[in-house]
């Protein structure tokens, strides 16, 4: 084992990569129909979230297999009237928000993710930026801590922006402590299908 400030990094990222092996191996067991219905507890709870209803401007994510299902989110607030906004990856370590304008205008990004396509244009002023965010995660701690997926996309851009910072997380993927440093942003919520914890 390494020592000194190189040494905790290495640890802290080893710690991380089992944390996420442990969080797959549990995503793994819940099957289809029991992850569909955590799903929609998830959704229903987002969109009953004050918060979500002042809004006028979001961001969501389009979900992949294994992550709680956000697509209905999306649909009810554009039925609401409310901006949508979903990332794009711009490069190995950045992403910006981009306004949803449909789901013909997504194409498969950096990540194999659906995005809005690159002439898209991203928003560019401050007065754009949403009220909520909505995270993926890995894994997630009741005291707001989250794990990513490893690439730092979120980190990075939430040190960035003011809204709200909502992580969906399945309840079997909360954990009792999680390995994070200070780059590690802390979620000011995390949804679960049972309760919300804050």
């Amino acid at each position: 084992m390494q020592k000194g400030g190189n040494g905790q990094m290495t640890d802290l990222r080893e710690e991380k990569r089992r944390v996420r092996r442990v969080a797959r191996e549990r995503r793994e067991r819940l099957s289809p129909e029991a992850q569909a219905e955590a799903s929609r507890r998830i959704q229903e709870k987002v969109m009953s979230l004050p918060e979500y209803q002042r809004a006028g401007t979001i961001m969501a994510y389009v979900s992949m297999p294994g992550e709680p299902d956000t697509w209905e989110v999306i649909r009810d607030a554009v039925s609401r009237g409310k901006r949508v906004l979903l990332p794009r990856c711009t490069d190995r370590e950045h992403m910006e928000a981009v306004p949803f304008t449909g789901e013909e205008d997504l194409a498969p990004g950096r990540w194999g993710i659906p995005e809005p396509k690159p002439e898209i244009p991203a928003i560019r002023h401050s007065d754009e930026e949403p009220e909520i965010i909505l995270v993926p995660c890995a894994a997630a701690s009741r005291e707001g801590k989250r794990l990513g997926h490893g690439a730092g996309y979120y980190d990075r851009f939430l040190r960035k922006t003011r809204g709200i910072r909502i992580c969906l997380c399945f309840e079997r993927l909360l954990m009792e402590e999680l390995p994070t440093d200070e780059m590690d942003v802390k979620m000011d919520m995390v949804l679960t299908e049972s309760e919300p914890f804050v």
